[in-house]
């Protein structure tokens, strides 16, 4: 099992934490070789093997056992015996009559796993080691205290909260900061990972360029004035279609379309504003202008036009629906940003140009033109406008529109010609709609219509 299956698994972190341990057994071994253990030296000694050993076995199981959490809180439990087994050695293994010798190098060893444990930033390693430790202190403090009391030699309460007592309430106070900072480090992990899972989500309805404007300024995202490319794809026939198709075809052949539409829109920085049934919006230069939105949407809507006629030159090989497709692009005007709606808010654009765009895609269809682009888009192109077969057609009127527009467009059996080199259904990406799934349909005569 390879820490791929573990999604949480952070290999390079655990090996990290590993690698202090040796750190850590330098240090305990320093602390062996150069303090005073007054009569502990063997149980020091053993406890720097045994540190060792299980640094050893460590290793071995992050590199060929990765992910497994239980291991873990295994070798944290064992370190948290060996501070025990330490602690056993100067408090309860000499004789009644004496004093028991903590000395501050043995006191080092339970404060040094204790950083070592808090380093893995993990409340629940932070704990379990604590409380190991902790109740065994204070249960050999308790024991030794009622030891010199049978013995007659201190009190019992005299015997129990002294110097030694303190000490443990110092490694409890400590434990209790790591703690802490280790709750407040899974809070922000935790933070971090659920502000990267809501970008995921918006980017399922969202292009690049709004979801990092949605997650800088969210809210204060308001209404703005500003110049935009607005373009409107939409199918033809297919509410025909829709009609009589089985409902998986149907989810099948309008998921391909709306990838392939968004895929091309994002690659010449537009932005999706709302997916309408089969028809689809969006805007160049939302939320942010730029000089070359027209050259971009225009650009775009060529592609689309390659794109999307190769797109249906594959479907009729696969006997799927001839769909063609209109767009409509205009320039202008609109005002754009966060629509707050009460209960709902909604991320778009609204304005005249909005409603030219889209009257501009309904007209592609009384042209029958892959693509209408107004004369005010034209207008506003830097480079060169791209050679084609186009057709002008000046006060062209638009139904809910005073004023007519001068519009360019491309006769249908003109276009279409270069898919293969600037379509991305020319070229690898086709490959993966070829793996299609085969639908049965007892009218497949009419969907071709």
């Amino acid at each position: 099992m390879t820490s791929s299956l573990h999604p949480h698994w952070d290999f390079a972190r655990e090996m990290r934490s590993i690698l202090l341990r040796f750190v850590a057994f330098a240090i305990l071994l320093a602390n062996l070789l150069l303090g005073g253990n007054e009569g502990a030296e063997r149980m020091h000694a053993i406890v720097v093997v045994s540190y060792l050993a299980i640094s050893i076995a460590s290793v071995a199981t992050a590199r060929y056992l990765p992910g497994r959490s239980w291991l873990k809180t295994f070798f944290v439990v064992l370190d948290a015996v060996l501070v025990a087994l330490l602690l056993y050695a100067h408090i309860l293994a000499g004789p009644v009559t004496e004093n028991h010798n903590l000395t501050t190098t043995g006191l080092v060893v339970a404060f040094i796993l204790l950083v070592h444990v808090g380093l893995k930033l993990e409340r629940r390693l932070v704990l379990i080691f604590s409380s190991i430790v902790l109740v065994a202190w204070v249960a050999m403090l308790a024991t030794t205290a009622a030891r010199h009391q049978a013995a007659g030699t201190l009190s019992l309460l005299g015997s129990f909260f002294n110097q030694d007592l303190g000490l443990t309430v110092s490694f409890g106070f400590t434990a209790f900061a790591i703690y802490l900072l280790a709750r407040d480090h899974d809070r922000t992990r935790k933070e971090a990972l659920k502000a990267d899972q809501r970008r995921q989500n918006l980017s399922r309805f969202f292009s690049p360029l709004v979801v990092s404007a949605l997650q800088e300024k969210g809210d204060a995202l308001g209404l703005e004035r500003r110049d935009a490319a607005i373009m409107f794809v939409d199918l033809r026939d297919f509410t025909l279609f829709s009609e009589i198709a089985p409902a998986p075809e149907l989810a099948f052949v309008l998921a391909e379309y709306r990838q392939l539409v968004s895929q091309t829109i994002f690659e010449h920085g537009g932005t999706v504003d709302k997916f309408i049934g089969d028809g689809v919006m969006a805007v160049f230069g939302q939320p942010r202008p730029m000089d070359d939105d027209a050259d971009r949407a225009m650009a775009c809507a060529l592609d689309l036009v390659d794109a999307l006629n190769d797109w249906k030159n594959h479907n009729v090989l696969n006997g799927q629906p001839a769909l063609d497709a209109g767009i409509g692009l205009h320039y202008g005007k609109v005002v754009g940003g966060v629509l707050d709606s009460g209960c709902h808010s909604e991320f778009t654009v609204i304005g005249d140009a909005v409603n030219v765009a889209q009257r501009l895609e309904s007209l592609s269809k009384s042209l029958d033109a892959p693509l209408v682009v107004s004369a005010a888009l034209m207008a506003r192109l830097r480079a060169p406008v791209p050679p084609a077969n186009w057709l002008a057609q000046n006060d062209v009127s638009l139904p809910g529109r005073r004023l007519p527009v001068d519009v360019w467009y491309l006769p249908r059996h003109a276009a279409g010609m270069s898919a293969a080199s600037t379509s991305p259904y020319g070229s690898g990406t086709m490959q993966t709609a070829l793996r299609r799934p085969v639908f049965q349909s007892t009218d497949t005569d009419a969907r071709t219509g």
